[in-house]
Order: C-alpha cells, then sequence, then structure tokens
C-alpha cells in the first residue's frame, strides 16, 4: 500500500473518496473493486464516528491497498491520538481560523520534540506493542499524514503562514464552506473563489507543500489540478448510494411513471 505522503512526493494526483455514514466493510469493497482510488478520509467532523469505527474504517481500507486520514474538528488531543492509534494513516483539521490553531493541532499529532501528543505503544500505528517507544515516535513522526482545511476566511488570509508550518503536508481547500464565507454559497466557478485556489495554491508552492479540494464538478477538478492540485476528492458514500439509486429509477423511468 503507498501512503498518501509516497505517492503526493512520486507527483500523482491522489484520488480518494470519503466515507462516514455508512460505515461498512461493503462500501470499501465497492470503491476497491471499481478501482482507481488510492485511498480514502474519514467524516468525523459531520459524523461523529467513534474509535471503534475508525477502527473498521481504517481496517477495512487497508485490506483494499487504501490509506486513510480522518478529518476532524478541535474536539481535543486526546482525539487525534486515539484516532491514529486506530489505524488511520493520517489527520486532517477541520474549521481551523488561524496559523495558530494549525500549529496546535500538527503539535497534536505529533511527538516531541516538535510536539506534545501522548505516547501510548498499545495502538495499531505502533504494531500493538511491538515497537519500541523510541521506534514508535521516529516512525510517527515521519509517516503520520497532516492536512488543514482551508475553509474559513481566517484560514485563507493566512494560508502562507499555515503553509509553512512544519509538519503540515497538505492544505485542503473546502469549497462549500469557503464559497459561504466568501458570500457567494455555491458559486463554484466565481471568481472571488478561484482567487482563493490560486492563493492556496501560491502558498503550498512557496513551501513545497501540496493543495486538494472537493471535485465538485469535471470542470472545477480540471482547473484545480491545472492550478498544481494534487488531492481530489470523489464522492462520498450516501451521495454516491442516492446517485446510484437515481440512476436506478431513470433506467426503469417507465415502471415508476406512476
Amino acid at each position: 500500500m503507498a501512503s498518501f505522503k509516497e505517492l503526493l512526493s512520486a507527483g500523482r494526483t491522489v484520488r480518494v473518496f470519503c466515507v462516514g455514514r455508512i460505515v461498512h466493510p461493503v462500501v470499501f469493497d465497492v470503491f476497491g473493486m471499481v478501482g482507481g482510488f488510492d485511498g480514502c478520509w474519514l467524516d468525523q467532523e459531520h459524523c461523529g464516528l467513534t474509535y471503534d469505527q475508525v477502527v473498521l474504517a481504517s481496517a477495512c481500507a487497508r485490506a483494499n491497498g487504501f490509506d486513510s486520514f480522518v478529518r476532524m474538528p478541535l474536539s481535543g488531543y486526546w482525539q487525534a491520538t486515539q484516532n491514529l492509534e486506530a489505524g488511520a494513516g493520517g489527520l486532517m483539521a477541520a474549521r481551523i481560523a488561524s496559523s495558530e490553531q494549525a500549529e496546535e493541532f500538527v503539535r497534536w499529532v505529533k511527538f516531541a520534540p516538535r510536539g506534545w501528543r501522548g505516547l501510548n505503544t498499545g495502538g495499531y500505528d505502533a504494531q500493538y506493542g511491538a515497537l519500541t517507544p523510541a521506534q514508535f515516535v521516529a516512525s510517527s513522526n515521519r509517516a503520520s499524514f497532516v492536512a488543514i482545511q482551508i475553509e474559513t476566511l481566517g484560514a485563507l488570509e493566512e494560508a502562507e503562514q499555515i503553509a509553512a508550518i512544519e509538519g503540515v503536508d497538505l492544505l485542503f481547500l473546502g469549497p462549500s464552506d469557503l464559497s459561504q464565507e466568501l458570500g457567494i454559497l455555491g458559486q463554484f466557478d466565481h471568481a472571488d473563489l478561484w482567487k482563493a485556489c490560486e492563493r492556496v495554491a501560491a502558498a503550498c508552492a512557496a513551501h513545497g507543500k501540496h493543495w486538494g479540494t472537493i471535485a465538485v464538478s469535471p470542470p472545477l477538478a480540471k482547473r484545480a489540478e491545472q492550478l498544481g492540485c494534487r488531492m481530489l476528492s470523489f464522492g462520498m458514500d450516501a451521495p454516491v448510494l442516492r446517485r446510484g439509486a437515481e440512476a436506478i429509477k431513470q433506467t426503469f423511468a417507465d415502471f415508476f411513471s406512476t
């Protein structure tokens, strides 16, 4: 399994999907069988995933050759370390409002001297006790993937400072929330949203970092990729299920006409 960090370092455009409302092995198997996806992210912000759900989801991801990360709110350092010990390959912070908050999040993910994550070798990421504390700290600090969402005006204004933070691997632009904050709700082709994309892209380029976004539409995804976007998220569990049901209804439209 190639990790997100490895794929991004190789210059790949990383294709991911989202799971949050339907945490079941079948969901991961379907995406794996369809093929073409590099990994997934688990939505703890909107769906409140439990420790056991993250354990299951990350295991199902690995079984299909997928790396994974958890998008989480700034709830507390304990939830960050629990998600990593559950088996997620990394974390993404939601609703960041400043570079100060982003720095705090990185310190939750990293062990000393970079951060102050609590040390426990009993989780998946320490191979359930197989690694010594020194081995665990070194491997975790090196391998844990860290993303920061740019979806507030505060984060956008400090995108350059956030991209400069040691330990941040990727800035992830949230087009829906950012369009709301910019006063152009849902206008994904608006010039102001693309100015924001260009600012994030430039900040990442200046500091040797990567950026990603939601593939809201094919034109947006293509334009973002042309701006250097290297992680695109295509689809999430419940909407994918709905689109499948809608497609069935359309295919058999004659049977649904009355």
